[in-house]
């Protein structure tokens, strides 16, 4: 099975560390100093029930005197629960046409082999959670090596098809994502129903970050001449000269990309920009690791 994580990559890879501002965790000792729920040390405050909650943490004694749940948060080392949602819709099989064997897909799997591996040296726990329309996939947060060999195997025999999933079947991941747990979205980054998710997600106290995947071209527009232009999930398509059109696309497009940059923002939601001509581990060394990313960048 071909390794998803170039060598000189793995390399830097040994420089970085997954770092969660509210790192929650009940399942042994992890790398993360965090406001865990839980028996065991000092206690630090109350907090309302959420959904995901573990009904075990809930303080009954306080529930029968307020007939509302609440929850014991302590200060303790704890282990980060990390998601990997992958937009797996047909816009993620774009490619440059210098480089047609690697699509938008192979760099979001290498992406999150990364973060698999980085999570499996700290001992935290990973899953993943694949998007498109004929379903959600789901490997469950768990760690140790056979954990991170399912999750390249999910990987690996993955396909870009189809649009994004309807809101229906995007169920399990409401209820599946627990309140502190770290989500890494990787995708194109420009999806509405993408960009309406990670708010949700960060307004109910998920910690959520995102990565937009961009081609080459989509970047620079180096095209020339006549060329047909065709929308890989609509196969909606427009005929226009590849020089007229850069100026209008690239601000148009630059455009876009910093309105979906301010929801973000605006959301609590860390985000980084990768394009296919870039290191993979760039993104993450922009997101975990900023003194790093801007030797690399």
């Amino acid at each position: 099975m071909r390794d998803l994580i170039p060598a000189d990559v793995r390399a830097r890879l040994r420089s970085l560390s997954l770092v969660s501002r509210r790192a929650v965790g009940a399942h042994g000792i992890g790398a993360h100093r965090s406001r865990s729920r839980g028996a065991g040390l000092e206690f630090a405050q109350y907090r309302a029930y959420e959904p995901g909650d573990e009904l075990r943490q809930v303080d009954w004694k306080l529930y029968a005197r307020s007939d509302r749940f609440f929850v014991r948060e302590a200060e303790r080392e704890s282990p980060l629960a990390v998601w990997l949602l992958l937009d797996a819709s047909a816009s993620m099989d774009q490619r440059d046409g210098a480089r047609p064997d690697y699509p938008r897909l192979d760099a979001a799997k290498a992406i999150a082999a990364c973060v698999a591996e980085l999570a499996l040296r700290q001992n935290d726990r990973f899953g993943l959670m694949v998007l498109r329309e004929d379903g959600l996939r789901m490997l469950p947060p768990a760690t140790g090596a056979r954990q991170r060999d399912r999750l390249l195997l999910e990987l690996h025999g993955l396909r870009a098809h189809g649009a994004w999933p309807a809101p229906a079947s995007l169920r399990p991941l409401w209820e599946r994502i627990g309140a502190g747990d770290l989500v890494l979205m990787l995708g194109d980054g420009l999806d509405e129903a993408a960009l309406a998710v990670a708010e949700r997600l960060a307004a109910a106290r998920r910690e959520v970050l995102s990565v937009r995947i961009l081609t080459v071209e989509e970047r620079d527009f180096p095209f020339r001449g006549g060329h047909r232009f065709r929308d890989p999930e609509t196969g909606e398509e427009l005929l226009g000269d590849g020089a007229a059109l850069r100026r209008e696309f690239i601000e148009r497009f630059g455009a876009a990309r910093r309105a979906v940059d301010a929801r973000l923002d605006a959301a609590g939601v860390r985000h980084a920009e990768h394009t296919l001509d870039e290191p993979v581990d760039l993104p993450l060394r922009r997101l975990f690791g900023a003194r790093d990313a801007a030797a690399g960048a």
